[in-house]
């Protein structure tokens, strides 16, 4: 299948690069960043682009990998042929605002996975999250899709939008606390690697079974003593004591749930 990228960031870089491994033809990339557009075509073998009249385009499919912020203008500079399947790769945005294109037929095209480019990606284990309302623009994503990975869903975007809520608990939050946890070792002279078995242990247990139900530390035991004491290692951070405070509640909150 004959694909045009609009964009070119992290989404971009790993997406294009497994749909041309796959045997699909990238025939153009287009990004306002002439060098992270050049580095991706090259990789690819693409044309690098620099408008978004894309009317005489051989392409079938055209995947906008922007960010959410910038989706809405994006969409309405685009121009293709009448028909051409147009799919953006974003969790938070609905399939709607892709309106603005004209002729086109819209869809999503989300991969659940968190990117960087300096990481490579093993595309068949990320989901891919469809939705589009036009059977033949569907079956052309699931056609991509499949090509690269194992699981694939049709979603709309109301269910989308909560997955990708539930996504930024999983995956941002988690991120982040583990960027505290890394300062506060730091501060004893102790290696972020102490805590690699711990955390597969905590990913495995919540795999296989509900996370509130498998839930350990202080804060489901309401040891209160070492709760205050841990609150009081934090007071040069508010912010992270603060933080503690609310995770803490939060864990007793739904241990009477679980």
């Amino acid at each position: 299948m004959n694909i045009t990228f609009i964009g070119a960031g992290n989404v971009a870089w790993h997406l294009a690069q497994a749909l041309h491994a796959a045997g699909h033809t990238i025939t153009a990339i287009y990004s306002r960043n002439a060098a992270q557009r050049d580095a991706l075509a090259g990789k690819v073998a693409a044309a690098a682009i620099v408008s978004l009249d894309l009317r005489e385009e051989v392409a079938e499919v055209v995947l906008i990998a922007v960010p959410d912020a910038a989706l809405a203008a994006v969409a309405a500079e685009i121009k293709v042929k009448s028909g051409t399947v147009v799919a953006h790769t974003s969790g938070s945005q609905p399939l709607a605002i892709l309106a603005a294109v004209a002729g086109a037929k819209a869809g999503v095209f989300y991969p659940l996975q968190t990117f960087s480019k300096a990481k490579a990606v093993d595309f068949a284990q990320v989901p891919l999250l469809l939705e589009a309302k036009d059977a033949e623009a569907l079956e052309s994503l699931q056609a991509l899709a499949q090509s690269i990975s194992k699981t694939v869903e049709t979603v709309d975007s109301e269910a989308r939008k909560q997955l990708h809520l539930a996504a930024v608990f999983a995956c941002n939050f988690t991120n982040h606390l583990l960027g505290i946890s890394q300062q506060l070792l730091e501060q004893a002279g102790l290696p972020i690697a102490l805590l690699r078995p711990l955390l597969q242990e905590t990913i495995a247990k919540a795999m296989q079974q509900h996370p509130f139900t498998v839930q350990t530390g202080p804060a489901i035991r309401h040891d209160d003593n070492v709760i205050q004491a841990h609150l009081h290692m934090l007071q040069q951070q508010p912010r992270w004591q603060d933080l503690y405070r609310l995770l803490t509640q939060s864990i007793q909150d739904s241990g009477n749930q679980a």
